[in-house]
């Protein structure tokens, strides 16, 4: 199967945890139905998320992510196809420290906007990897 790379970044409106965790059922229902993975990483400021599975589904789903209005200012940073999934078990694998990525005066000066795709896409390995160890018998 083919499969397609989506990571886009925007703005929530009206953070907070209820909110939050609509977004997360929903993506997990609608993920599980369509069979996309992915994660997000959130915080006050960012909403971070990748999404992955066949290009014509995820594509539908960016779309609809786009009209959603819990977040704003929505930027795609990856866009491609890929040969496997990052986040192969997780139908929305959810990071709610995200004090790994950049810090809230790094996203208001522009970090975002100035971020590479490479750059984006490194917070979810980094994720992934965290994920990874967490899951190894020590």
């Amino acid at each position: 199967m083919d499969l397609y790379r989506v990571i886009y970044t925007s703005r929530p409106f009206g953070f907070d945890g209820g909110i939050l965790n609509g977004i997360l059922m929903d993506a997990r229902r609608m993920n599980e139905r369509d069979g996309i993975t992915g994660a997000l990483i959130c915080r006050g400021d960012i909403y971070m998320q990748l999404l992955e599975g066949p290009e014509k589904i995820v594509k539908q789903a960016v779309e609809r992510i786009g009209h959603d209005d819990r977040h704003v200012e929505m930027t795609l940073h990856v866009t491609r196809n890929v040969s496997e999934r990052m986040f192969g078990e997780w139908a929305m694998l959810h990071d709610p420290a995200a004090s790994w990525i950049w810090s809230q005066e790094e996203v208001t000066s522009g970090a975002v906007d100035r971020a590479t795709a490479d750059e984006v896409e490194a917070f979810f390995v980094t994720l992934r990897d965290k994920q990874t160890t967490a899951q190894d018998p020590v």
